[in-house]
């Protein structure tokens, strides 16, 4: 059974400074290790005079693959708490690196702990995050006496249509969440007297943003 999951959609920068050290969060949607390599080389150049650039990552919906490096920090300190942030949000296909500047003062084992942690949760809020849902395109096909009835469903059940076409009969193509498509297609079935064509047509994940659709392949 396909599940929902939840991604980063757009990255973001967020920073905090612990006794003078500078630690920059930034975060970036991946979906593959070559795209996150890419990307933590990409702040690495960036800051090419800070003292760490460590990372973690969660590719894939079920969040199959994860690494983390405290890149020279002391073990468990940075890369560890960063993955842990992430985790606590749910969230997958995204990188995270966050970049020290040593401001002098040691900062202790818990000190680093917390301060990695911050920064990655800063970051966050610089970020949008989606919620990504299973479903079903649906192609609807039926005469002109019952689009009515059908339009009037699909807006009680808060379905939404991503075209229609008119020709000698109406064909819409409606967007299902997995869990509604049985109840959806019996309800169809029942307003037009059985005479509408149903037809699945392919198997996607959506999301909402800014009241607009977000289709991801299935």
């Amino acid at each position: 059974m396909r599940k929902s999951y939840r991604i980063l959609y757009q990255g973001g920068t967020g920073e905090i400074t612990e006794k003078k050290s500078r630690f920059i969060a930034n975060l970036k949607p991946v979906e593959t290790e070559a795209e996150a390599l890419a990307f933590i080389e990409e702040t690495r150049k960036r800051y090419w005079d800070a003292r760490h650039n460590c990372y973690a990552w969660i590719i894939g919906r079920g969040g199959e693959e994860k690494r983390l490096s405290d890149d020279g920090e002391p073990g468990q300190t940075a890369g560890k708490p960063m993955m842990d942030v992430l985790e606590g949000e749910k969230l997958v296909n995204l990188c995270a690196v966050v970049t020290r500047y040593f401001g002098g003062t040691l900062l202790g084992t818990g000190g680093l702990v917390r301060a990695y942690s911050k920064a990655v949760q800063e970051g966050l809020k610089a970020c949008t995050t989606l919620t990504v849902e299973p479903a079903v395109k649906l192609s609807v096909t039926t005469d002109y006496n019952g689009i009515g009835k059908i339009q009037y469903l699909l807006g009680q059940s808060e379905i939404t249509t991503l075209g229609i076409e008119y020709t000698d009969r109406v064909e819409l193509t409606v967007l299902v969440p997995d869990a509604a498509l049985d109840k959806l297609r019996a309800d169809i079935t029942e307003v037009t007297g059985g005479r509408a064509g149903l037809l699945p047509t392919g198997e996607v994940y959506y999301g909402i943003f800014n009241k607009e659709v977000v289709l991801f392949p299935g």
